[in-house]
Order: structure tokens, then sequence, then C-alpha cells
């Protein structure tokens, strides 16, 4: 349940940055495609469809996304996306193959950089 309400938020994060974020649409630019993250069995899945530099995401899987990940179970998909260092959480499951990239990787690491864009923003004290 934890890594189906991730993948929402991440959704819900990432439409809201492509309507407001000039730096995040910039990124989008040019892109029309469609990616996913999922478990390895797909009972969670969630898919983004980036078009006209704006993202949403819908439930469950599209048949030919243009890049896939999937994560061995839901529990180590949420550990891993919530990881203090990702790009080491990421690469050790890739390397375990508890992670499993599917489609063109460029476009994965352009995904990594766009999450960048979503950091919270601190309260003024």
């Amino acid at each position: 349940m934890k890594f189906r309400f991730l993948l929402w938020m991440l959704g819900r994060m990432m439409a809201k940055a492509s309507r407001n974020n000039p730096a995040f649409q910039n990124q989008l630019a040019g892109k029309e495609l469609t990616f996913q993250l999922q478990t390895f069995d797909g009972t969670v899945a969630r898919h983004f469809v980036v078009s006209g530099q704006r993202l949403i995401s819908r439930p469950g899987v599209v048949a030919e996304p243009a890049f896939s990940i999937s994560f061995k179970d839901a529990a180590f998909g949420f550990a891993t996306m919530r990881a203090k260092n990702k790009q080491l959480a990421f690469m050790q499951g890739i390397q375990d193959k508890d992670i499993q990239i599917t489609g063109n990787p460029g476009l994965v690491i352009w995904f990594q950089g766009l999450t960048k864009f979503l950091k919270p923003k601190k309260k003024a004290v």
C-alpha cells in the first residue's frame, strides 16, 4: 500500500510541476512518451504520460512504454525510492537483480533527473 501511495504522490507532484515549474517544463520539452514504474509481477503499477510539456499519471501498466522500472516487490520499491542515497540504492538493486529496467536506459537517467525538481519547499521560519 505504501508503494502504491508513493507512486500516486509522485504522479501528483510531477503533474503539478509540469503545470507550474518552468524548469520542469523545460525538461519535458520535446518529449512525447509513456513510462511506468511497477513491481515484477505487475500487481502495483503506475504509468506516466508525457505530452506537450505536461505529465499525467494513471494506474496500471501500458503495452509498450518507452521504459519501465520494475522492483522485485512493493516493499523493496518503497524502500529504494525513499532511500537517502537513491542513486546508490538503484545501482545496488540493479546489480542484485532486484530492479529490472526495460526499454531506453537513457530515458531512465532523464527521469531520475526530473526528480530533483520535486523537492518540497522549505518553510520560512
